[in-house]
């Protein structure tokens, strides 16, 4: 069994309260930490349950600081985890793996989940698993599911045979193009990917049972008894896994508030849970930033260079290595100030057909050669955007960059 979960550097000790459950049920049991951001040095309590590090530098992932500067810090940590199960797949030869997301405990025997792999290929949770009847609850849990994803991948268990692999290599490529937070087009990060998975996939089986992926999502259909943090049963049967989600936010605490009123020892678990994350750090390392998170100067990355530059295939092109702003007069974000801040609002609902197409990177001098030209306003650009069909607006683009060539050539 191989288990593995994705992670930022200040998520190190919600990990290892993860693995430290895992291992406490399944001492055989190989969990791989993936972490993308530098490995701060950590007490050996802290790390003792991680039997390898991943980092998203070992991963096979083409024009990889391209791929990290597109990515804000939670479509970063769940971009990659298609790319890990392929990874932990082909280097540790791991048949079955689970993946579980860092804010969750797993407090009972995976046992009954083993089985289900024994006759299916790919595992998932639902986000709920009865209809709700609290107008409330149906806009917090029906129509977020709606919005975000049916099924949570906080948690997925894959068994690598034909089917799980081909499920695998699907998710990895798309979450590698398309990992993003941006429910408006559709996408949020890596869940609404697998929406589609029970129908394009044999092998799937999802998992109605109520003690697994139990959240705040779910408890108006799940009632806790018992007591914390090893012995909660839920509506009678033991508690597999909880998931903590929203715990940082506040978000948590609010809905158990909303929903998990019931359940007192919960309560409990919460508490327990703190003081498990304090214990491995998390007032040191759990404020650790992110080192993709700024420019190599240390300027903090704005969402919106992210946003353009992922939108922008010419500024992929001509900026390899976005975090480098040694050189601020060739940088993207000198770039961004020049030419960028009238493109803001727009970048993430452009058309791919209408991405300019830029000059040639043997005859580029400058950054300044990849915005439309100067004597088009941004009007004329705009009005060419918005209404010329896609074979003008390439002409259009070939043509200008025809006469740049030309003028450099003169």
């Amino acid at each position: 069994m191989h288990v593995f979960t994705s992670i930022t550097a200040n998520y190190i000790p919600k990990a290892a309260a993860l693995a430290h459950s895992v291992k406490r049920v399944h001492p055989e049991a190989t969990f791989h930490l993936v972490i993308s951001d530098d490995m701060p040095e950590c007490p050996p309590a802290v790390v003792e349950a991680f039997d390898s590090i991943i980092n998203v530098r070992d991963l096979p992932i083409p024009e990889l600081p391209r791929f990290l500067f597109r990515h804000r810090i939670v479509e970063l940590c769940t971009a990659v985890k298609g790319t890990a199960f392929q990874h932990i797949a082909d280097v540790h030869g791991a048949e079955r793996i689970y993946y579980f997301d860092p804010d969750i405990i797993v407090t009972n025997r995976l046992d009954d989940l083993e089985r289900a792999l024994d006759e299916s290929s790919i595992l998932l949770t639902p986000h709920s698993i009865a209809p709700e009847t609290d107008p409330q609850a149906m806009i917090d849990n029906e129509r977020c599911c709606l919005r975000n994803g049916v099924y949570n991948l906080g948690f997925l268990a894959v068994k690598m045979d034909e089917n799980g692999r081909k499920f695998i290599d699907w998710w990895a490529d798309r979450l590698l193009r398309w990992c993003y937070d941006e429910t408006a087009a559709g996408l949020f990060t890596d869940q609404r990917w697998v929406d589609l998975g029970p129908a394009l996939f044999d092998g799937v089986k999802i998992l109605r049972d109520p003690q697994y992926n139990v959240s705040t999502w779910n408890l108006t259909h799940r009632r806790a008894t018992g007591q914390a943090p090893y012995d909660i049963a839920i509506n009678g049967r033991p508690l597999v896994f909880y998931h903590f989600s929203g715990f940082d936010s506040g978000a948590q605490r609010m809905m158990l508030d909303r929903y998990g009123s019931h359940s007192p020892v919960l309560y409990e678990f919460r508490e327990w849970y703190l003081e498990e994350c304090r214990r491995f750090g998390q007032e040191t390392i759990g404020k650790i930033p992110c080192i993709y998170t700024r420019y190599k100067s240390g300027a903090k990355i704005p969402d919106v260079h992210r946003t353009i530059y992922r939108e922008r295939e010419d500024l992929m092109r001509y900026f390899a290595d976005p975090f480098d702003d040694a050189k601020p007069e060739t940088s993207f974000p000198h770039w961004y100030e020049v030419h960028g801040k009238g493109e803001t609002g727009q970048a993430t609902t452009q058309p791919a057909a209408e991405i300019v197409e830029p000059t040639p990177a043997s005859v580029i001098e400058a950054p300044v050669e990849i915005t439309a030209p100067a004597e088009a306003s941004p009007n004329l650009r705009k009005l060419i955007r918005s209404h010329a069909p896609e074979p003008a607006v390439k002409a259009y683009h070939s043509v200008r960059a025809a006469l740049r060539r030309l003028s450099k050539v003169e």
